[in-house]
């Protein structure tokens, strides 16, 4: 590989929140990889601090081809220049959607367990979540009931806000699942906001389709959301873009953003046309190296982990593991944390369906990775004895 992922990168004395909020544990937790960012990307923001002005920014007149073009050489999507409303961030044009479509008292669709923004974005408008719990196989793979899915929905409901791919489940609705879910959708009359932030990490041989693709009816009625912010590791950049090929869709949902969303700044405009003009080639590295962290975490789970289990994610850097059968002692978070200095997510603001589940991101050098997994085996051997004192970093 031309890029070295093996590389430990010392983030403990930068600004980022993934490392210093656990202290000396292992970070584990948020989507955020502890790779460098594509050297494109570091050379366009490099230039344009150069500049040394930062003022208000406007758009690149080349970024909406260059969105075009990605769109279509990754998922065979065409759309039109029009359709792209760029915003500041996926949370934010996620509850952008609930403002613009739903009114005080009305319904939000979605289904747990879930990535916890998702959750919590009906509460920002005085709105009901009507939620679902997705159905877990015993091989770990998670599929939707579509009959409890349309008993979900109630007069009330008008939103239904779709993580695709799924996080923290890793799945990549198929065709098929897809238009089963807009089909009961559309058929109640609800909008649907399609969160596709992980979109382009996924591992052959599962094919990630945006769900405005489908047919030209789904697209009418759906919000997608998109972002370089998970794919090339730039979160703080603070970029991402909805497509709403409708009109009056898009005209709603700029409505509902006028004088709160605030604009995107020159280093977010400089590295999302680096991303999606230079780096196809990083990121076909990258999951590569992320398929071998996939593949190395589901190995040692089922070999060295007892009581542990987990389906394999088939997109996504994020394992969703299953501590049901390891009788533990606590909650996984707390019991990984303090038994083995392993930070992983709360199971509990995923939602229905993740009691006893920790959330590991394995978006991280190997090494790393290994470190963090022989903890936690250590901590199972040693779970019926008495708190051990933290391993040494």
């Amino acid at each position: 590989m031309a890029t070295n992922f093996d590389e430990i990168i010392d983030r403990r004395q930068s600004d980022s929140i993934k490392w210093r909020k656990y202290g000396d544990a292992l970070p584990m937790w948020v989507a955020d990889m502890d790779f460098l960012a594509p050297e494109p990307i570091r050379a366009a923001l490099r230039e344009r601090v150069e500049h040394g002005v930062f003022g208000y920014a406007s758009e690149p007149p080349e970024l909406r081809d260059a969105l075009r073009a990605w769109l279509q050489r990754r998922f065979d999507w065409t759309v039109a220049p029009e359709a792209f409303v760029i915003v500041p961030g996926v949370v934010t044009a996620f509850n952008v959607a609930c403002r613009a479509f739903c009114a005080a008292g009305d319904g939000v669709l979605i289904q747990a367990p879930v990535y916890p923004p998702m959750r919590t974005a009906q509460a920002n408008f005085g709105l009901t979540r009507d939620e679902m719990e997705l159905t877990r196989g015993n091989d770990g793979r998670y599929e939707v009931d579509y009959d409890l899915m349309a008993a979900t929905i109630t007069e009330r409901t008008k939103l239904f806000l779709l993580c695709s791919p799924h996080n923290p489940t890793g799945r990549v609705w198929t065709k098929d699942e897809l238009a089963r879910m807009a089909e009961i959708s559309l058929r109640r009359g609800l909008v649907i906001c399609s969160d596709e932030i992980h979109g382009d990490l996924v591992y052959s041989p599962h094919r990630h389709r945006p769900m405005a693709s489908l047919d030209g009816e789904i697209a009418r009625r759906t919000v997608t959301i998109m972002a370089p912010s998970k794919t090339f590791n730039v979160p703080g950049l603070g970029f991402s873009f909805a497509v709403i090929e409708d009109r009056d869709l898009r005209r709603q949902y700029k409505a509902a953003a006028a004088d709160i969303v605030p604009h995107v700044g020159p280093l977010g405009y400089a590295g999302a046309l680096a991303a999606y003009t230079e780096c196809d080639e990083w990121l076909a590295e990258c999951i590569e190296y992320l398929r071998g962290n996939r593949d190395f975490v589901a190995q040692f789970v089922r070999e060295r982990l007892p009581g542990v289990s987990m389906g394999l994610p088939e997109a996504t850097y994020l394992a969703w593991l299953d501590f049901n059968d390891a009788d533990l002692p606590d909650d996984p978070q707390r019991f990984f944390l303090q038994r083995a200095r392993v930070a992983m997510n709360e199971c509990d603001p995923f939602g229905p369906g993740s009691c006893g589940f920790g959330r590991l991101n394995f978006g991280c050098p190997r090494s790393i990775l290994t470190e963090a997994l022989e903890r936690m085996e250590r901590a199972l051997t040693t779970k019926n004895q008495s708190t051990q004192g933290p391993p040494s970093l």
